[in-house]
């Protein structure tokens, strides 16, 4: 029986690792969405962050610096988004991606660059940085059986991630401007009638959103490759958590366990004893996450809906 609890406890804290950047890569883009926004460049958001982020922790040698340069990186790819979508008024999905691509681009060459011109050929950020940002136990909270090392032994990372999905859920629903921003994103023209600036509630969160991506992408870059750049490091994370979003009904509290249920499918084959190739649980995420965008879409409320202008750009001179 302990052996199975014991397997049972290290199985949920091992999906709680796997699922933090999952759900800042879905908090960026529900706040984003909200805007009005349809932001397919999660992916390329997070390889900012992991890169910059890293860069940060690498050269100058502190953790702060790693949430500082995330942040920047983050903000770097939504600023040229939000550039491109609500001041050029250029398609959002194709800006979307072709920032997806930049991002993964510019990231490998960021951290490929480090690497090799690291002297012995691999480059990770040092031990002090590395022992900041690593979990880290809560005094009497973390000696609960089995509770106390699944919820109170984790890096600064996961609770922040927590902490963000509850302030960003009482910003959304308990805030004046929480609620100005979700009227931008319903309808813009009735929000730019009543006095809401329109184009700067769009930048603002658009950058915020990048930014929460791009801490994501910090948190797999040092803690999920414990501080080493890997190449590729994100792979394929920031799709999964745009289907998040609509698995999680743009709710930022559903968000969390939208994001545990994915971070279980991708620690799966670790812990089940069942002979299969490795390529089926790589894949098992994306099939998942068809087959919920599929189920989302026909069982959808309306008021769970995506906001009534996310995806159409706004012309304030035809409103």
């Amino acid at each position: 029986m302990n052996d199975f609890a014991n397997m049972l406890t290290s199985f949920l804290y091992a999906t709680i690792l796997a699922a933090v950047p999952l759900l800042y890569g879905t908090l960026g883009e529900i706040i984003t969405e909200k805007a009005g926004h349809l932001n397919l460049g999660v992916e390329g958001m997070m390889f900012m962050g992991a890169a910059f982020g890293f860069m940060g922790g690498y050269l100058l040698n502190s953790a702060i610096m790693v949430f500082v340069f995330a942040i920047l990186g983050g903000m770097l790819g939504a600023g040229i988004y939000a550039l491109l979508t609500v001041t050029f008024k250029a398609n959002q999905n194709v800006a979307g991606l072709t920032l997806t691509i930049f991002g993964t681009g510019l990231g490998n060459f960021i951290g490929t660059s480090l690497t090799t011109a690291s002297v012995t050929g691999s480059a990770s950020v040092s031990a002090s940085v590395g022992s900041i940002l690593k979990p880290f136990t809560i005094p009497l909270l973390s000696d609960i059986p089995y509770i106390g090392k699944l919820l109170f032994n984790h890096s600064i990372f996961t609770y922040l991630a927590l902490l963000l999905a509850i302030l960003m859920s009482f910003y959304l629903k308990r805030t004046q401007k929480g609620l100005n921003l979700r009227a931008v994103g319903e309808n813009p023209a009735a929000a730019d009638a009543v006095g809401i600036n329109v184009s700067a509630y769009k930048y603002t969160h658009i950058l915020l959103g990048g930014a929460i991506c791009g801490i994501g992408g910090a948190y797999i870059s040092l803690v999920t490759c414990a501080g080493t750049w890997t190449y590729n490091c994100v792979s394929g994370q920031g799709w999964i958590a745009v289907a998040l979003v609509i698995f999680a009904a743009w709710s930022p509290a559903r968000a969390i366990m939208g994001s545990l249920v994915f971070g279980a499918f991708s620690v799966l084959r670790l812990y089940l004893p069942i002979k299969i190739p490795n390529a089926f649980y790589a894949m098992l995420p994306f099939v998942v996450t068809c087959i919920v965008l599929v189920i989302s879409s026909i069982r959808m409320k309306k008021e769970n809906n995506q906001p009534a202008s996310c995806g159409v750009n706004y012309f304030r001179e035809e409103r």
